[in-house]
């Protein structure tokens, strides 16, 4: 592929609801500028960009996929973002990478949870928008339906550019309302007919609506149009073109991506209307010392670029996708990653198309390119020149909603588990793994069931490492009520020299975390050298309490009086008698158990607050209060049990369709009730 300057680039993620037809879309531009030789389909698994074997084998995008396309001396570089909800992650790379966002929309299905999301997005990042409305050859599509459908719910900035003509439920020709010009795709390749008769005034209201559009970016336009001028087929283009770029129109071209048609003027509308990387006005990044510093596409600047995507494949390597703001990235010059201080050789770059190299050498301001074997780089990072320190904002990842257990088929795998779960997170940092020490559990935390699972197929198939997942056990804790004094006495006549400690020690409630111990010992009962052995003795007792065998906290205990015996007392038998005291006193202080609260941030829709309310209580929860947050969303402040909390993230999906999310921390502890605590305990007891 010849060089482009950023004049010449186009950095367009390609984002929408699951089974829009996202990947479709990009292998019909890739075969239609000749990028490939044949038109692969999602469903044979011979698409460029879903070339992951878990894609292949799912049918779905997993990861995001970069796929350049050449048309008219122009590059466009497609960045093929997951649908599904569970691999948000890799959509907000490609957010994060591109300068332009197209929206896939169903022809049957209209506008769905992910088209919503798609736009939120792109309106976070300060993206352009544009909206291809796909699979019309499909008998129930309905253009218009799903035109309307856009406009009510994204306002009058939604304004038409490519329709369909529809004769006898077909849609044969298309209508390109910027050249205002009408192509007939029935064998194949369009060809140019007569403008068709659509009556009711149809094509003349949407000729309108593009010409309103129009006149309102700019105030000559406006006038002009006002007079009663015709706009120039031109002056339409660079109006549109204005409106788009500066967010005041969204425009919506159409077609379908498996049958290749309406795609030519699809590829002419989004280099005709679609900001260029040098239309951006570069970034704002941030010095050492944390001032901003504004960073202009130009390739003459000091080099900043950032990692947007990692791939770490065992047998290709690790493969670091970056994009260029200021500068060049050149092989064999040295910039410095801002995260590790460190200089980063930069080995071989190249451009990758889906998993398909070809050699690049420069990855010029305003592009998007791959560097080899960056070993130290990770995703987010940020790479200049050292004579111009400048850090890059990075990508903002969803928070896990979904913790598990993750065990290993093969016992004492756990560090070949631990070692691929670190690969795997290299490419996906929406992964979270932790060892939890306590409940001797490794944690995998991931966006849904589908990730986890996906998560688990690749460390399968690239480390051989066999895994499942199971629920994560919940940290309990156990505590007394009421203060007890008890005798420890430990005695041991073996013939020799024998063991003997004897302690009185008084058990009392109080707030600590665990223990805390005192000594009131008077006249010498108990020598002072021997307290240290009794303490010793009832911090290891109480990391199993009387119950279930949970660690005790709350505990306040006294030594206040005991014996001794000269020869046979020891350290080891005044730490013996403390353990007895304990189990003797613990189990008659009214032992009770405490299982771990969380403080839940959920945010919902409207409509769906009282089912998640609702829900709510039925987790024992309680509803701290509620706050607007605009648009239609309300955030939900809440305490519930941690144990009741596992897999709400699967029932909040369910509920709001993908609209909901939420975030927990841990609180406190309280006191299980009675029913709850006699399952945890039988359960315990029956390990």
């Amino acid at each position: 592929m010849k060089a482009y300057s950023a004049k010449q680039i186009y950095n367009i993620v390609l984002a929408g609801h699951s089974g829009a037809g996202k990947t479709s879309v990009a292998e019909a531009m890739l075969r239609l500028s000749g990028a490939t030789n044949r038109l692969g389909k999602v469903s044979d698994g011979n698409t460029v960009c879903d070339y992951d074997p878990e894609e292949i084998r799912r049918g779905v995008s997993v990861g995001m996929a970069v796929a350049p396309v050449e048309w008219k001396n122009k590059k466009l570089n497609l960045l093929d973002a997951p649908g599904l909800f569970d691999f948000a992650g890799a959509a907000a790379e490609a957010m994060r990478a591109a300068d332009s966002a197209l929206i896939i929309v169903s022809g049957k299905d209209s506008v769905c949870v992910g088209t919503e999301k798609a736009v939120a997005a792109a309106e976070k990042r300060g993206l352009a928008k544009a909206f291809f409305v796909n699979g019309l050859c499909d008998e129930s599509a309905r253009f218009y339906h799903v035109f309307e459908d856009l406009k009510a719910k994204f306002g009058p900035t939604v304004c038409p550019v490519v329709v369909p003509y529809i004769e006898d439920g077909q849609a044969n020709v298309y209508i390109n309302l910027l050249a205002y010009k009408a192509f007939d795709y029935s064998n194949g390749a369009p060809v140019e007919v007569p403008m068709p008769d659509m009556g009711d005034h149809r094509l003349a209201g949407l000729r309108t609506a593009i010409c309103e559009a129009v006149a309102e970016t700019d105030d000559e336009m406006f006038e002009k149009y006002f007079s009663g001028e015709e706009f120039t087929p031109e002056e339409v283009i660079v109006g549109v073109s204005k409106g788009v770029k500066s967010g005041a129109i969204i425009p919506v071209f159409c077609g379908d991506a498996l049958l290749m048609r309406g795609m030519e003027q699809f590829l002419d509308g989004l280099t005709w209307l679609l900001p260029t990387a040098a239309d951006k006005a570069g970034e704002i990044g941030a010095d050492i010392d944390g001032e901003p510093v504004d960073l202009s596409v130009n390739e003459d600047a000091a080099t900043a670029a950032l990692c947007f995507k990692t791939i770490a494949d065992p047998f290709v390597g690790k493969v670091s996708f970056l994009k260029c703001i200021a500068g060049k990235v050149r092989q064999d010059d040295s910039l410095l990653d801002m995260r590790t201080g460190n200089l980063e050789k930069i080995g071989k770059v190249v451009l990758m198309r889906g998993k398909k190299q070809e050699d690049m050498r420069v990855i010029p301001a305003g592009d998007i390119g791959a560097v080899l074997k960056l070993s130290n780089v990770a995703t987010g990072d940020t790479l200049c020149a050292p004579t111009r320190k400048v850090t890059l904002d990075g990508i903002e990842y969803p928070a896990p909603s979904l913790r598990m257990a993750i065990l290993p088929q093969t016992k004492g795998e756990e560090d070949k588990v631990a070692q691929s779960i670190a690969k795997l997170m290299e490419e996906d940092p929406s992964i979270r793994f932790e060892n939890n020490t306590e409940t001797h559990q490794l944690l995998l935390s991931g966006l849904g069931e589908q990730h986890l699972d996906v998560v688990l197929a690749k460390m399968r198939d690239r480390y051989n490492v066999q895994a499942s997942l199971a629920a994560p056990k919940i940290a309990y804790r156990e505590t007394i009520r009421k203060s007890v004094k008890v005798q420890g006495r430990h005695k041991k006549q073996t013939g020799g020299h024998g063991q003997f400690g004897d302690v009185w020690i008084e058990f009392s409630p109080c707030d600590s975390e665990g223990l805390e111990f005192d000594v009131q010992v008077v006249g010498g009962s108990v020598p002072k050298n021997y307290f240290p052995a009794v303490e010793k003795g009832l911090r290891e007792s109480i990391q199993k309490g009387p119950l279930a065998g949970y660690p005790m906290v709350g505990l306040h205990a006294t030594l206040y009086d005991g014996s001794y015996h000269p020869v046979d007392s020891s350290e080891m038998a005044f730490k013996t008698a403390a353990s007895i005291a304990y189990k003797n006193g613990v189990s008659q202080a009214d032992p009770v158990l405490l299982e771990p609260i969380d403080t839940v941030q959920i945010t919902v829709p409207d409509t769906n607050m009282g089912d998640v309310m609702g829900e709510i209580n039925k987790r024992r929860g309680r509803v701290l209060g509620m706050t607007p947050s605009g648009d239609g969303v309300q955030t939900i402040e809440a305490e519930a049990p941690e144990a009741e909390m596992t897999d709400f993230g699967v029932f909040l999906s369910q509920c709001t369709q993908g609209r909901g999310s939420f975030l927990t921390s841990f609180a406190r502890y309280e006191q299980c009730p009675s029913q709850v605590s006699e399952k945890i305990i039988a359960a315990a007891k029956a390990e």
